[in-house]
Formats: structure tokens, C-alpha cells, sequence
């Protein structure tokens, strides 16, 4: 990263219902470092999910950042406008045989890990897929494409090995915490991530695609997040290293929970920002219950 390159970051909700107190406090993180820093702050709609993302939860989100007295660059960046950047990605990774198409269903691959004598385990996208036992052959591959089936295309960790090597001295800048208190320079953890899925037959691309090559193309340098997202740093940098892309440093943040612990959630409703504002409650003073001072 250039030292003349400005301070960029980004917030990026997905317009799959209303923002909460966790979305404005995300946003509002990112928006003060960018201040204080003298650089810029981009909004980006992640809109991937075009069966449950809609377009008013995209106005919503205006709304509610202006509210809150939030500024942004234009264009906003809207994945759902970019999918042959996505799908580019996708066929260089193909080519480079560092993907491949699966067709089990979820509970194919549930009876394949139950049938394991060492499976992984539990990672933080959910169970761990350690890939198959074999490669299918290509006959077979393009039978069941003839067919019509569904696929998901999945990263194989053991082609990135070939070509990678020790994968786990991949690593990234933490500026923020880690949710076990981690910071500083830290290796990836592979173990943790599997033949993950970056992209599906219907949905050219993933969260874990879209997100890295989207912060690449935008020049972002600080990626500023929940500490629920601080595991998926470990498939970003390993693509960011396949595709040839910059690191960008990141800075994890606390969740926000409510009164039972639990961390906030587009179906708690009665905690939306547009809730909060119908009820009276002004943006200086949920800004300030929030710990943002202006």
C-alpha cells in the first residue's frame, strides 16, 4: 500500500431489511475513522442476493444514514450492477483450476461428513466442508450439466496448497480486536474455512468473492467491521493472494447486543433505525448513546 494512498473506507449493508443500533454503530465507526483521518468514505450496496434483497431496503438505507448525518462519495457502488466483474473472477479461478463445481445438496454433504472418520468440524461459516473424497470425472460433470442441475462453485483448499503452499503464512494487519481479544500482524487460519463456496449456477458470486474483489476495485485500505465477520478474513487474504490483490488492513469491532445479550438483528424490529426515529428519538442522541460525540 502506497504511503501517499488516502485513507478509504467503506460501509456496506445488504438491503435484505431494515438497518438496527448495529448497523449505525458500524457505520458510524467507519464514517469517524475516515474523518479523523482526512479520507474518504464510501457506501456500497450488497445486493448479491437478488431473491431477498429489495428495493425498498435500499431507500431505507439512504434514508436512515442521513438521518444519522452520514456523507458519502457517488456513484454507490451496487454489486447487483457489477456481476460480470464476479463472474471474471469466477472463470479465472476455473481456469486456473483453483474451483470446482459441486452438486451435493446440503444433506448429500451432511451424510458425507457423518460418514467421516475425522471431519474438521464447525467453522465459522458453519459446518466444514473438507471437500470430496475424489474429483468428479469429467463425463460425469458434464452429464449432470446437460441436465440442468444445480452447482455451487467452491474454492478447493487443496489446489491452493499446490500452488500456495503453507497457506497459513498468509496473514493480515488487525487494528482493531479480534472477538478473542486478537490484534497485530496474525496468520490465517485455514482450518477453519474449507472448500467454501464463491459463487452458485444461479448467483454468479458469493459474500466472500464479491466483498474482496469489490474492496480491491474501490481502493479501500481500512476495512472497518463486525467481529462476526473477523474469521472471514482468512478466505479474503486467500484470495486476495490467488487473484493478486492488494491487503487492505482491518479493524474489528464489538457487536452491539441488547438487554438479553443477544447481538442485534434485522428481525428485532422494535431496534431499526427507522423505529428509533418514529418514536422521537433524535440522531445527535442515538449518535451519542452510541459514543459518537458530534
Amino acid at each position: 500500500m502506497s504511503p501517499r494512498t488516502p485513507f478509504t473506507t467503506r460501509f456496506a449493508p445488504s438491503p435484505t431489511g431494515l438497518l438496527h443500533k448495529g448497523h449505525a454503530f458500524s457505520a458510524l465507526k467507519a464514517f469517524e475513522a475516515a474523518r479523523q483521518a482526512g479520507g474518504r468514505f464510501l457506501l456500497r450496496i450488497e445486493d448479491i442476493d437478488i431473491t431477498r434483497c429489495k428495493p425498498e431496503f435500499v431507500d431505507a438505507i439512504y434514508e436512515d444514514l442521513h438521518w444519522l448525518g452520514l456523507e458519502w462519495e457517488e456513484p454507490v457502488r451496487r454489486q447487483s450492477e457489477h456481476f460480470p466483474d464476479y463472474h471474471a473472477a469466477l472463470n479465472q479461478l476455473a481456469e486456473r483450476g483453483h474451483i470446482y463445481r459441486c452438486f451435493k445438496t446440503r444433506k448429500e454433504i451432511m451424510e458425507d461428513i457423518a460418514r467421516a472418520p475425522h471431519h474438521p468440524g464447525e467453522g465459522p461459516d458453519g459446518v466444514i466442508y473438507p471437500g470430496p473424497a475424489k474429483p468428479m470425472s469429467p463425463d460425469d460433470e458434464a452429464s449432470r450439466l446437460d441436465r440442468g442441475d444445480a452447482f455451487a462453485w467452491r474454492l478447493s483448499i487443496s489446489a491452493v496448497k499446490a500452488e500456495l503452499g503453507d497457506i497459513s503464512r498468509l496473514s493480515f494487519v488487525e487494528e482493531g480486536e479480534g472477538p478473542g481479544g486478537e490484534s497485530g500482524t496474525l496468520a490465517i487460519q485455514p482450518d477453519l474455512i474449507g472448500d467454501v463456496i464463491l459463487g452458485r449456477k444461479d448467483v454468479g458470486t458469493s459474500y466472500h468473492l464479491a466483498v474482496t474483489l469489490d474492496d480491491s476495485l474501490q481502493g479501500i485500505t481500512h476495512v472497518i467491521r463486525g467481529q462476526d465477520l473477523f474469521f472471514a478474513t482468512s478466505v479474503h487474504r486467500i484470495l486476495q493472494a490467488l487473484l493478486n490483490l492488494p491487503a487492505p488492513l482491518y479493524r474489528h469491532h464489538k457487536l452491539l447486543t441488547g438487554k438479553d445479550g443477544k447481538r442485534f438483528a434485522k428481525r428485532n424490529k422494535s431496534q431499526t433505525l427507522q423505529a428509533i426515529r418514529q418514536s422521537g428519538v433524535s440522531a445527535k442522541t442515538l449518535r451519542m448513546q452510541l459514543g459518537f460525540n458530534w
